[in-house]
């Protein structure tokens, strides 16, 4: 049973925080995937990288909670990130022949998730 929760009722800046802390959670059921959160890479810390050894898959993800229910902008903001600030840096250090970039924006109940450009 869940009772109605009140998380997102905070300032934005941690309304971001919330909907980056499930997403680790919810992909952790892969005991092929190796899940690391707000970890150093490049310029900067991503928000979710996710390595798969075996298959040399790498995903980073980049997280936004979306000003006016802007959904697209707030993809577009997050691909734009991980590219500035080189996310994928740690991933290809660490062998990752095949790298996924997913921005996804997050508001209210709403949720949108863009796949970058390789």
């Amino acid at each position: 049973m869940f009772t109605q929760s009140r998380d997102t009722n905070v300032q934005k800046p941690k309304k971001e925080n919330f909907y980056h802390g499930i997403l680790p959670g919810l992909l952790s059921h892969r005991e092929d995937w190796w899940i690391r959160s707000s970890v150093e890479s490049g310029e900067g810390y991503s928000d979710i990288l996710i390595e798969n050894e075996e298959r040399e898959i790498g995903i980073v993800m980049e997280v936004k909670y979306a000003k006016g229910d802007d959904l697209d902008a707030g993809c577009e903001t997050a691909l734009a990130q991980i590219e500035e600030k080189d996310y994928v840096l740690l991933l290809r250090e660490d062998g990752m022949k095949t790298i996924h970039k997913f921005g996804i924006a997050c508001f209210r109940k709403h949720c949108k998730v863009e796949l970058g450009k390789e």
